[in-house]
């Protein structure tokens, strides 16, 4: 009986440490990511000490001309001609602890707007991206999933 209460404490133990671990890995947010719309991954990286992403796939990744895709909605007229596959749409994230990425900017370039944003990683493999103007509570959340290779 004794012996059962230390394996089950020893258990427990371990698995409260490797969760625990898992909690505070700043780079758990690294791979590559799917919108929720699935029409878009992304992949995040980082450089320093900060978290950055760049699109990597597009579900429709040329134009009606059949020409890749470039930021058409750029407000920025000398920047629409760039190509929107490995645009950095995510910049200068900083890890705050508790799954939590903040401080950080989203380019979204259906609208060509750039937001305020924050990250938080619900599980290994599911990611709110929350985007917003001024204060988070003014803001739209996506829910991204991690893609693994198969």
């Amino acid at each position: 009986m004794i012996t059962r209460l230390k394996s089950f404490w020893l258990a427990s133990f371990l698995l409260l440490a490797t969760l625990t671990a898992r909690a505070n890995n700043p780079d758990a947010v690294l791979g590559v990511w799917k919108n929720g719309e699935g029409t878009g991954m992304v992949q995040i990286y980082k450089k320093g000490d900060k978290y950055f992403g760049r699109i990597v796939w597009l579900k429709v990744p040329n134009d009606d001309a059949g020409k890749p895709r470039t930021d058409v909605n750029n407000p920025e007229a000398n920047l629409r001609n760039r190509p929107l596959k490995g645009l950095e749409n995510l910049r200068d994230f900083a890890y705050k602890g508790e799954n939590k990425w903040e401080d950080g900017r989203i380019y979204d370039p259906k609208n060509g707007n750039d937001y305020a944003c924050e990250m938080k990683l619900v599980d290994e493999n599911t990611l709110e991206v929350r985007g917003y103007i001024g204060v988070s509570m003014f803001g739209r959340t996506d829910v991204w999933k991690r893609q693994v290779k198969k």
